[in-house]
């Protein structure tokens, strides 16, 4: 919810300054929860991915197993070395890393995107109340407008 104060100075705007206002803030709140999303997503991807490196640990050297191309595409291959495993660390760059550390960069990964995630749902809640509250003090602007007799 917007303070006390910032509900003041919206009072003192005229119908346009509030309109654009809220526009504004409802504009910033759409690309706050778009960023999100995203994070969301992010997430859960590397909560998979962690999970694939569990499972893939667990599994003797030597097994036959499906390899994911892409999302549709599987080939058949063999487990080689359960130990080292390469890890995407963004725009078609992969590292070599022994399993610990992959899934401690996945984990490192998931913990930096909660945060964010906590920080920005912050700044979202916050702007989603200015937006909220320039919304109302222009509707009560309005009917005191439409409700003024006109001379």
């Amino acid at each position: 919810m917007a303070s006390s104060s910032s509900r003041m100075e919206m009072e003192k705007m005229g119908i346009e300054q509030l309109k654009a206002l809220k526009e504004q803030a409802d504009l910033e709140v759409n690309l706050l929860q778009e960023s999100l999303n995203n994070i969301r997503t992010a997430t859960a991807r590397l909560d998979s991915a962690a999970a694939a490196l569990n499972d893939l640990s667990l599994r003797p050297q030597g097994k036959k197993m499906l390899v994911p191309l892409t999302a549709s595409l599987y080939v058949p291959g063999t487990l080689d070395e359960a130990d080292k495993v390469l890890v995407d660390i963004g725009t078609g760059y992969f590292i070599e890393k022994t399993m610990d550390a992959g899934k401690d960069y996945c984990q490192r990964k998931i913990n930096l995107l909660k945060s964010n995630f906590d920080q920005l749902f912050e700044v979202a809640s916050k702007k989603k109340g200015v937006a909220d509250e320039a919304g109302m003090v222009l509707q009560a602007k309005i009917k005191q407008y439409q409700a003024a007799p006109t001379s």
